[in-house]
């Protein structure tokens, strides 16, 4: 694909893969705009601080609402729809809103893209779709698993690209990272849990330990996006982005301490642990699709990225709460 002859849309552009993916396609020569959630102090989040900004057309709104989805897909080729709540501990409290959001939200801007003539459609879902892995790795057919209201939402949106694509014919992809770590990503997450605990010398306080994750460096999760868009027989597909390696989240603090050479206790917080039938116990990718449609396979090691993640967050430590759990 000809980036240089396309106008992009990506929703949830200010977030923290959103923002890293709009840079990419303005270095790649897209016309590009970005849909940010409005807000009353007209924050465009993360990229506020990009050296990008200026070449990015900014749009304010709502997933949520149809109006101002029409005027940002509006003349657009491609739109990344990364817009959607994520917080898997505040889907238990509001769980109605993420309903509203990533699976509405999702619905509005695929029917916008209908309306106006977008020629395709690139969805994000996400690994905790399949909950707990009935086997290992996990491949695109496993069954989905609803094991918190976030995760239940992301089905709901993932089903409806699914409808969109074979009921209106408009071209969707669904590209389903794995968790994705790296510079921007929010409090609420582990790695950067981890990291703020350890930069202000305190003991490393999380959920449970035992649960094994499978983890990309967000620049290889925004290749992922950029070669799925690229690939002429990805439209209909759901494509894996991980790494096909699962660590515990234990080994993962143990980690992350040695590399910053940190040697401090490492807890499980009861206030932490998710309800015991919503903790997805195992996640690890199978990446044989990825590879063979795609082209594409992570670059990043493990400690590569954490390396980078680890100087990221200590030089914006500001941005960080160590002593408060975010949900």
């Amino acid at each position: 694909m000809d980036w240089t002859t396309k106008s992009v849309l990506v929703t949830g552009a200010g977030g923290f893969i959103g923002s890293h993916l709009v840079e990419q396609l303005v270095s790649r020569g897209a016309r590009t705009r970005a849909f940010v959630r409005y807000t009353s102090v007209g924050s465009w989040g993360w990229l506020d601080q990009s050296g990008f900004k200026d070449e990015v057309e900014v749009l304010s709104g709502d997933v949520r609402d149809r109006d101002t989805l029409e005027r940002a897909l509006s003349g657009v080729d491609v739109v990344f729809h990364l817009a959607a709540l994520i917080a898997i501990p505040y889907s238990y409290d509001a769980p109605l809103s993420y309903v509203r959001t990533n699976v509405e939200g999702t619905l509005n801007v695929l029917q916008a893209a209908i309306r106006n003539n977008v020629g395709l459609a690139v969805h994000t879902s996400t690994s905790e779709v399949y909950g707990t892995a009935r086997c290992i790795p996990i491949s695109e057919d496993h069954p989905l698993q609803g094991q918190s209201p976030y995760s239940a939402s992301k089905i709901g949106a993932d089903k409806i690209a699914e409808s969109v694509h074979l009921s209106f014919g408009l071209p969707v992809i669904t590209v389903r990272p794995f968790n994705t770590y790296g510079p921007r990503q929010s409090a609420r997450a582990v790695i950067p849990t981890i990291i703020t605990q350890a930069l202000a010398d305190k003991p490393i306080s999380l959920g449970n330990l035992e649960p094994t994750r499978d983890l990309n460096y967000v620049e290889d999760t925004v290749e992922g996006f950029i070669k799925a868009a690229e690939c002429l027989k990805a439209p209909g597909q759901v494509i894996n982005l991980g790494t096909g390696r699962e660590i515990s989240i234990k080994e993962l603090a143990t980690i992350i301490l040695k590399l910053m050479k940190k040697d401090l206790p490492i807890i499980s917080e009861s206030e932490r642990v998710r309800p015991p039938g919503s903790e997805v116990e195992r996640l690890c990718a199978d990446t044989e699709k990825a590879r063979s449609l795609l082209g594409w396979e992570p670059t990043f090691s493990l400690e590569d990225g954490l390396t980078r993640t680890i100087e990221w967050i200590r030089e914006n430590k500001e941005k960080y709460r160590s002593g408060v759990y975010v949900v």
